[in-house]
């Protein structure tokens, strides 16, 4: 009988082994499956239909990818979290382990539509499918996000411009009596919070302002939350490699109304400086922005400088080609002058009176002599006094266009001084507000 006893105490246990219930799955398994078995995704998580769901949101600009200025668009990189309460997803910890906190899947709960509305286009942004949820029923949701925005763009200042981009958040389809907006930290916090934005780029994180109100229409009242990212360049690139080399270009073609108004050399040398801001322009258009609403200030004033270049070389190009013109004809008309007076102060004879005179030449001969060299000289004298009168008022008509030509270089010279002076006080004055 004592030989038994093993073998009964066996029995024994394996029957208490199979009549003892254990939980064979974790708690975590069965918290999740009781939440779950009976949840409903499509319906709003509220008791009372009446009350509203308040999703609590958060946003934190991580970089600046892109400024397209000539689509009016920004690239940023975000990272956005909202949280809200689902009260059908509550359990007390003390049931389960302790547990307070679980992820569930986001495609088997209910999520509110909060979209952004000035969202463009779609970028590729990493897909995270769960959610956090504590005992309470508090969900956080949190995603980085790459958002393509359209923003009013402003390049006038370029290279000082501050730019202001706001990214609106809203419910597609749920009025602020289903759905109510609410910033889950304090608009302080989030206009100075700066941490853990990328200052390596060409852009500088100024400020992320936030507002809350309420827009109404035909559909309903929605609430949308609004942050403006303000940015700005950094402008120092574009000084040393557009600034500078402009203004020495500008100093350089201010120089060049110090050569005398009727050089041919200061043709060339316009020519060159033509030539030079040609270039410039060419190589200025690769680095500054387009915009159809604006255009930036560099490009007016490098404009207006190449139209006063141009106008002052089309000058130098008159005023020698008139100075030419003046001596062709001078010299044409003193040749005419000495040709047209010996001709024509020679007596004409008539053939007879010719054939009847030769008979008497050689008697008259010695008379007529002296006589006819006197007319001569007398001819010689007057081309020469209306060549010098001719010489004279030419000289009074090039003197007077010479003149008007210099009062209309040193026109162009002042002009070209205020203008560059308006320029560099300008640059100036950007450079003083975008460093304030």
């Amino acid at each position: 009988m004592a030989a038994l006893w093993p073998f009964v105490l066996a029995a024994a246990s394996g029957i208490l082994a199979i009549d003892t219930p254990h939980s064979s799955s974790p708690a975590l398994h069965h918290l999740t499956k009781q939440l779950l078995q009976t949840y409903r995704k499509e319906v709003r998580p509220v008791h009372n239909w009446t009350q509203a769901t308040t999703v609590y949101l958060d946003v934190s600009v991580h970089a600046v990818l892109d400024v397209d200025t000539q689509n009016q668009k920004l690239k940023t990189s975000i990272w956005y979290r909202e949280v809200w309460d689902d009260e059908f997803l509550s359990w007390n910890s003390s049931m389960f382990d302790e547990i307070r906190e679980i992820s569930l899947p986001l495609s088997a709960i209910w999520a509110p539509d909060i979209i952004i509305n000035e969202y463009v286009d779609i970028e590729r942004s990493p897909d995270l499918p769960y959610v956090y949820v504590n005992s309470s029923g508090t969900i956080k949701h949190s995603k980085p996000i790459q958002v393509v925005s359209a923003c009013n763009l402003e390049t006038y200042a370029f290279p000082f411009d501050v730019q202001n981009c706001s990214l609106t958040f809203s419910s597609i389809l749920h009025t602020v009596e289903d759905v109510d907006l609410a910033f889950l930290r304090s608009t302080e916090d989030i206009t100075h919070d700066q941490k853990a934005f990328l200052n390596d780029s060409e852009w500088e994180l100024l400020s992320v302002s936030s507002t809350y109100r309420i827009l109404q229409n035909s559909a309903g009242d929605f609430a949308q939350i609004q942050f403006n990212v303000v940015i700005r360049r950094h402008p120092l690139v574009y000084v040393v490699s557009l600034l500078i080399p402009s203004i020495f270009l500008m100093l350089v073609d201010l120089g060049s109304f110090y050569l005398p108004p009727t050089c041919q050399a200061r043709i060339l040398f316009k020519t060159s400086v033509l030539v030079g801001y040609t270039v410039f322009r060419v190589n200025m258009s690769d680095e500054v922005p387009r915009s159809a609403g604006s255009t930036p200030l560099i490009g007016v004033f490098f404009t207006v400088c190449m139209a006063f270049l141009v106008l002052s070389l089309s000058k130098s190009i008159l005023l020698v080609k008139f100075l030419y013109d003046e001596q062709c004809s001078q010299q044409e008309q003193t040749l005419l002058c000495l040709r047209g007076d010996t001709e024509t102060d020679q007596p004409r004879m008539d053939p007879r009176a010719q054939l009847a005179g030769v008979a008497e030449s050689s008697v008259c001969q010695e008379y007529q002599a002296p006589s006819g060299t006197l007319m001569e000289v007398w001819s010689q004298l007057r081309s020469i006094g209306s060549y010098f009168q001719t010489q004279e008022q030419v000289d009074r008509q090039e003197l007077g266009w010479l003149a008007l030509l210099q009062r209309f270089d040193r026109l162009l010279f002042h002009s070209y001084l205020v203008l560059l002076g308006l320029y560099a006080v300008t640059l100036s004055s950007l450079w003083v507000s975008w460093s304030g």
